[in-house]
């Protein structure tokens, strides 16, 4: 079976193409600028050749026309002909309540998930804009939605719940939903694979670590808790979020600044994080390179960033009575070498040690902890779209 795997974000669409016969890549690439000036498609070949196809790019619509415009073209691509195409997954930000794994989509279900759009404005509203245009454009062709936030369905009421009162929990459906749920699942298993080991009895704290972030305790193969809540905007310093705040100190600072409710989520979810502690940059690797030159704010983002994982690393510990596995992924947790190794100082006492000449690895699957260590440490790259492209395939092929 050949599947094509949509993400599609406001102002752009990533896709990648896969033959389920031995889960390979055929053909990868992303339309950025979707409804801007100076749009432009980028296709990234099997052999590495990178190719730019620039043009008017109004709506996701013409967009995802590009791309199956390009997937079969004579030159570039790598179908004869669009039938071959024989299911569509779609990455979906949020799935509220009413999703604890991937679906086939419906009518019913496209319902359920423009009743979530208030969930996440941001996401939604694109992620539904995908299934619409091949609803379009392949009507035949079978499409499944794969939720980020289904993966922490499992986690009991005392972890998601917010101490506000119940009413508005059950009004609004206030609560801790947490994101990156298709990464936490396949790093957590991939780890397990590498390991040989069963899921059950195993405690695994995933840290995903990049311009968004967040941690994950999974228990027995299942999400008891993670960093993210209602929006992406809760825990882990990011890379323009702000992470834990006061909600005092938000209301305090929207009162001498004088701002209102827009203005203060743009505060917190775009010039916060390290991007305002540093007042550099979002980008990990230019915040390091000041940090080395001897910038102090850079220094301190930095202390600021590793503390709080360490801070999350040593609840989750908590949480599950303990770690057995730690895996790092995402693109600062799969390459950044000292600022992994600055989170791992000091949590010898859940057993976790790290092997400084092991952990001089980027980008790679390895265990980075000592030989001798009661838990393991490790890199595991994140590969999200397979997810997604697997779980079609299972809930296609049952059809």
């Amino acid at each position: 079976m050949k599947i094509l795997v949509l993400n599609c974000g406001s102002s752009s669409i990533k896709f990648e193409f896969f033959s389920m016969e031995n889960e390979t890549v055929l053909s990868t690439g992303v339309v950025e600028k979707v409804g801007m000036k100076g749009s432009f498609l980028m296709l990234n070949k099997p052999n590495g050749e990178k190719v730019k196809f620039e043009g008017d790019v109004l709506d996701h619509k013409i967009g995802i026309e590009y791309i199956l415009g390009v997937l079969s073209s004579e030159k570039h691509g790598v179908l004869k002909e669009l039938s071959e195409i024989q299911a569509v997954g779609h990455r979906v930000v949020h799935g509220g309540e009413d999703f604890s794994g991937s679906v086939y989509i419906n009518d019913e279900v496209i319902k359920v998930l423009e009743k979530n759009v208030e969930l996440a404005p941001l996401h939604n509203p694109a992620n539904l804009k995908g299934i619409y245009a091949l609803q379009a454009l392949l009507p035949e062709v079978p499409q499944v939605a794969v939720f980020d936030t289904a993966f922490h369905q499992s986690m009991k009421p005392s972890a998601y719940m917010y101490g506000i009162p119940y009413s508005l929990y059950k009004k609004y459906k206030i609560r801790r939903y947490g994101f990156h749920g298709t990464s936490h699942r396949y790093v957590s298993a991939r780890a397990l694979e590498i390991l040989k080991t069963k899921p059950e009895g195993t405690k695994i704290i995933s840290c995903h670590l990049g311009n968004g972030a967040s941690l994950a305790a999974i228990k027995d193969g299942k999400s008891v808790d993670t960093s993210m809540g209602f929006t992406p905007v809760e825990g882990l310093i990011m890379g323009t979020r702000a992470g834990d705040l006061d909600i005092g100190a938000l209301t305090y600072i929207m009162k001498k600044e004088e701002i209102g409710i827009e203005t203060s989520s743009v505060l917190i979810n775009k010039f916060s994080g390290m991007l305002g502690i540093t007042g550099v940059s979002s980008d990990m690797r230019e915040i390091e390179e000041k940090a080395a030159e001897g910038n102090e704010r850079a220094k301190l983002g930095l202390e600021m960033y590793a503390y709080r994982v360490k801070k999350y690393i040593g609840a989750y510990a908590a949480a599950m009575g303990g770690v057995d596995i730690l895996v790092f992924t995402g693109g600062i947790g799969e390459n950044a070498i000292e600022l992994r190794s600055n989170i791992c100082k000091g949590l010898d006492f859940v057993g976790l040690e790290l092997d400084e000449e092991k952990n001089k690895t980027r980008g790679k699957e390895k265990v980075i902890s000592k030989d001798n260590a009661k838990a393991k440490i490790m890199i595991v790259p994140t590969n999200e779209e397979l997810v997604i492209a697997q779980d079609t395939y299972e809930i296609v092929k049952e059809k």
